[in-house]
């Protein structure tokens, strides 16, 4: 400490601030290095601690591929590896910085990209006049110990000592005016003294040297001027304060006596100041030590005082020895001003240095303070920037579901194109079929039928029957159903030619149409229907299309409509006699069209003049198929219009139930005496409207009657009825379902009870809405479905789980 300023005023320079720069790695070494500079530097006063780390510049991304540099990656890539190194980098850090709190010490973190980590500390150091750098050992570096090396040639030996570790590196290219201490396994192993240390050792030294020889040269002048040698004395040498010239120059030449002991004293004085003066430590250490110096030195004077005074009294009676001796006690009344003087000194230098320091704990509070403050700001940047990131993801997520919506609807809107395209040209196919100059119907030739049918190969059989076997095949780019009758009479036999005329004379859109034949071997070309025959989508249970009640309603009042036509056709009417599922065909629409017209069909004789009655015909051979077969027909042979109305009551009551055709008429009564009718309903139609299905039912009961007479009649009473309910059936078919479909328990919020709209995993492992567990944490810290305590309050997107309810939604009708 300097002193500055006359003896009426003292300015005291206060010592520059301290910057202590910790190098941390990944090392243990780095631990020590922490621990050590808080051990010995924490409590100096004014100190400012850096922790400092050198992390490579990013210049390449690692892949599953491999290492691609930063630039031929995509951005968002490159922005989630750079914060995946940041985070690494401050999980790193977070040991160190809790070994700065639990001290409560502040530090200041500084990570710095670079290549050469060396040159990058030795920049940063550079920035601060007064600084100490802490670095850790690397392992296996051999550096002398600092109790193996004198201090006065350390700066000497540290550079002829070549080490190649990056501890012994670092030292040799930090500024000289930085202190460098390698720390290893939690000791000093080394340092490297800054320039200003070395050189105020030196100085310190000299000092001295030069105080001593001005102290003995000051003396030796006072000896010669009584002509006696009494040594070097140095009690006046330290001092150059006005306060400390002696009161007359002439007294010097008497001084002979006492020098010896003036000589001591005057050495303990001149100690006292010299530790005051160059003591450097800001904590008020030099004042209490200046304070305790001056003490003992105003003791021994008073004690030399009185016993010197005491043996002149006794012993000298000369003139010459009273005046030593006066002069000598002025001397150390003046010592004795000048220590009280710099007991005032040590006085205000410690009630400055109270100040200073509590100065620095303000601004230390309140550097704290600020902060914290400047913390929990960026926490809540990083939180914002987390939830725009999380909502960027969300649209992004929701942008791509609508592509692929989009994707997907305009694939099925060119299926559906193509489809009506194909339709149109099968139309036009078929229309060019029928077209013949001289017959109504097209003529194929054998060899045409085999070469389709690829000679009937079992592969492309579709069904078969009492009367012939059907095949799937292609004629002049027609899809087509090939029946090839099976015949043990000649091939232009009655009922073959009956067909043949009825077939190609008749249309209708619910009768299957007849593209063309091939008399000579018994061969009829009928339009192809994709979806099979009713029955097999009814009764087998191996189908995978299921009819909607709806669609059922119509197929009903098709088949009516159908049955009508044909027992009005003229001049003769029609009689099906084998109307049953086998021989109602779907198309791809599920359009029904009632096919074997003509083969099974026997022509009643000319109605009677009586019109009221239907036409009656009397035949003795059975036709038809057992379950569907007029009861009255069976009894009496009599076959009328009627005679279909049973077939179709029994089609009806299939259609409800999808149930075989053996004794249900009984069994569907019994349902609905027993008030079990809506069991027995096919359940795979879905929903059926109860008071509609009610009525029939009990149509179909009526159609089913054993006596004709009680069955009602197609025309007046079944088609009108039959047309309601298919009004009741477009409606339903265009509509969305009154009923949908419960959606899965795991979609459903535990808050809210609603399907989620942005699921979030919470720290009990339970699925929530966002918007609603939000709510519920800001008011509770413990869990909604287990009542336990919660670890935390972060929540983690689900998106498998958005994406599971995104799609569940777009499935709904």
């Amino acid at each position: 400490m300097e002193v500055l300023g006359s003896k009426d005023e003292l300015v005291l320079a206060l010592p520059p601030s301290l910057t202590v720069v910790v190098a941390v790695t990944r090392s243990k070494s780095s631990k020590y290095a922490v621990k050590w500079a808080l051990d010995k530097f924490h409590l100096e006063g004014k100190v400012l601690f850096k922790l400092l780390h050198v992390r490579p510049r990013i210049t390449t991304v690692p892949t599953p591929l491999g290492n691609y540099l930063i630039s031929q990656v995509r951005d968002d890539v490159a922005a989630a590896y750079k914060n995946e190194v940041q985070w690494k980098t401050t999980a790193m850090l977070l040991p160190y910085k809790k070994m700065f709190t639990e001290r409560k010490v502040v530090v200041e973190v500084l990570v710095i990209e670079a290549d050469d980590v060396v040159e990058a500390i030795s920049r940063e150091v550079s920035k601060y006049e007064n600084s100490k750098l802490v670095i850790g050992a690397a392992p296996g570096s051999r550096l002398l110990p600092i109790w193996k090396c004198p201090v006065a040639c350390w700066s000497r030996l540290g550079r002829k000592l070549k080490s190649k570790g990056i501890s012994s590196r670092i030292s040799d290219h930090t500024p000289s005016f930085c202190t460098v201490y390698v720390i290893k396994n939690g000791k000093l192993s080394s340092v490297r003294r800054s320039k200003l240390e070395t050189d105020g050792s030196i100085n310190n030294e000299s000092s001295d040297a030069e105080t001593s020889a001005s102290s003995c040269s000051s003396y030796n002048f006072s000896s010669q001027t009584d002509g006696t040698d009494h040594g070097s004395d140095s009690s006046y040498s330290h001092y150059h304060c006005p306060s400390l010239q002696l009161h007359g120059t002439h007294d010097l030449s008497i001084i002979n006596q006492g020098s010896l002991t003036s000589k001591s004293v005057s050495t303990d004085i001149c100690h006292s100041r010299s530790e005051s003066s160059f003591s450097n430590n800001p904590d008020g250490q030099s004042a209490r030590s200046s304070i305790s110096s001056v003490r003992n030195v105003e003791t021994d004077i008073c004690t030399w005082d009185s016993g010197k005074a005491y043996s002149d009294a006794s012993t000298v009676s000369s003139s010459e020895s009273k005046i030593d001796i006066n002069f000598e006690l002025e001397k150390l009344r003046i010592e004795l001003r000048h220590a009280r003087g710099m007991y005032a000194v040590a006085q205000n230098e410690t009630i400055n240095a109270s100040r200073q320091l509590t100065g620095l704990s303000k601004r230390q509070t309140e550097d704290a303070l600020k902060l914290e403050e400047i913390r929990l700001r960026e926490e809540q940047a990083r939180e914002l920037a987390r939830k725009e990131r999380e909502k960027h993801e969300a649209a992004k997520r929701e942008a791509e579901f609508l592509r692929e919506c989009a994707e997907i609807e305009a694939s099925q809107r060119k299926e559906a194109e193509y489809r009506a395209a194909r339709d149109a040209k099968e139309k036009q196919n078929f229309e060019k079929a029928l077209k013949s100059p001289n017959e109504p119907y097209k003529r194929f030739t054998w060899e045409e039928i085999v070469s389709a049918t690829s000679s009937f190969s079992d592969d492309l059989k579709i069904g078969m029957g009492a009367y012939g076997t059907v095949y799937k095949c292609t004629l002049n780019y027609v899809t087509a159903a090939v029946k090839v009758l099976h015949l043990k009479e000649n091939p232009s036999t009655k009922e073959f030619q009956q067909e043949l005329d009825i077939m190609s004379k008749i249309r209708h859109p619910h009768l299957l149409l007849l593209l063309g034949a091939c008399p000579e071997q018994s061969c009829l070309v009928y339009e192809y229907m994709e979806n099979g025959s009713l029955e097999e989508r009814l009764l087998q249970n191996n189908s995978t299309l299921s009819i909607p009640w709806f669609e059922r309603y119509r197929i009903a009042w098709e088949i009516a409509s159908a049955l009508v036509f044909l027992h009005n056709s003229k001049p003769r009417p029609i009689v099906h006699r084998d109307l049953k599922p086998a021989n109602i065909l779907l198309d791809q629409n599920l359009v029904s069209k009632i096919g074997d017209v003509g083969l099974s069909t026997l022509l009643p004789s000319i109605p009677s003049v009586n019109s009221s009655q239907p036409p009656i015909y009397k035949d003795s051979g059975p036709i038809g198929t057992l379950c569907y077969i007029d009861p009255e027909y069976q009894r009496s042979g009599l076959i009328s219009p009627k005679s279909d109305v049973y077939a179709f009551g029994m089609v009806i009551l299939q259609l409800l139930t999808a149930k075989p055709a053996l004794a249900l008429p009984h069994k569907v009564e019994t349902a609905l005496e027993d008030g079990q009718f809506m069991e027995i309903l096919d359940c795979k139609a879905g929903s059926w409207p109860i008071k509609e299905t009610n009525e029939l039912v009990v149509l179909g009961l009526r159609c089913a009657e054993m006596k004709q007479s009680d069955r009602p009649d197609l025309n007046a009473e079944v088609l009108p009825v039959l047309e309601k309910l298919k009004q009741i059936a477009n409606k339903a078919s265009h509509s969305p379902p009154s009923a949908q479909p419960a959606p899965p328990n795991h979609f459903i919020c535990p808050l809210l009870k609603e399907v989620m709209e942005d699921p979030y995993v919470a720290a009990d492992g339970y699925t929530y809405d966002r918007k609603s567990i939000e709510v519920w944490l800001k008011e509770n810290d413990k869990s909604p479905m287990t009542s336990l305590p919660l670890p935390d309050k972060n929540l983690i997107p689900n998106y498998s789980l958005l994406s599971a309810i995104m799609e569940w939604k777009s499935k709904k009708p």
